[in-house]
């Protein structure tokens, strides 16, 4: 198979798309890594079909026997990407929306951190680069566009911190981030919340730029905080 070829496997139909990997480094490691991003890429929440995770099509996708498939597969089940059911198989792990619910709120309390240190540690060049994220949107609406817009809500959650430059708030951040991100997909088309949230980026940054640490803080806090209250309220597919 080429390796510039991206075959996709369709696990009960839920896409995942990975390519082989190169030999040299860590089986095991290049698994877990591809595995983990295509997890994290899919749309996990689009139905409430469980969605099973089939050794021999993985490891016909990546290229790899199944030992380092399998072992790749522990470890994500050990950080809660996986789980096992016996006699039946690993299925991605899907959060109830009391568990979403509370990931979103821990989310909102380490980004508005990530966002206090921000206005500290980060230079007017990097903090002008969130402003630019926009451009694309400023002759159109979000909703215009939804998919281009979708990913570049996420990509300015992520920015946010980054910027903060806390390494614990990223390693901490990191494993909700997937099921924060598939959610926020999900959701930013409904309820006209795209409009409504291009307008608390917009005023986030100005807070940034203008190095008004509370108010950065509060802003930042409160957005996630309202996508909590969004989901307990009407995402009722969770349950």
């Amino acid at each position: 198979m080429s390796a510039q070829s991206q075959p996709e496997i369709q696990p009960q139909g839920l896409s995942l798309s990975l390519q082989p990997i190169n030999a040299g480094a860590s089986l095991r490691d290049q698994a877990y890594a591809m595995l983990r991003q295509a997890i994290a890429d899919a749309d996990i929440y689009q139905s409430r079909e469980e969605v099973r995770l089939d050794e021999r099509v993985l490891s016909e996708a990546l290229g790899v026997s199944r030992t380092p498939i399998r072992e790749a597969m522990t470890l994500l089940e050990q950080e809660g990407f996986l789980r096992t059911v016996p006699r039946r198989g690993i299925y991605i792990t899907r959060k109830t929306k009391r568990e979403i619910v509370e990931m979103i709120q821990v989310w909102a309390a380490l980004e508005s951190m990530a966002a206090r240190l921000a206005t500290q540690n980060a230079t007017d060049e990097e903090i002008g680069k969130l402003r630019h994220m926009f451009d694309s949107f400023r002759d159109s609406t979000p909703a215009e566009h939804i998919e281009e817009y979708s990913d570049a809500n996420i990509v300015f959650h992520q920015a946010i911190v980054q910027l903060s430059k806390s390494q614990i708030i990223m390693d901490q951040i990191k494993n909700i981030f997937v099921h924060v991100r598939a959610i926020r997909k999900m959701t930013i088309s409904q309820s006209d919340r795209a409009a409504r949230s291009i307008v608390d980026h917009l005023r986030i940054i100005e807070a940034l730029e203008k190095r008004d640490t509370e108010l950065a803080e509060r802003l930042v806090r409160q957005h996630s905080l309202d996508l909590a209250d969004y989901v307990e309220k009407h995402c009722d597919f969770l349950d």
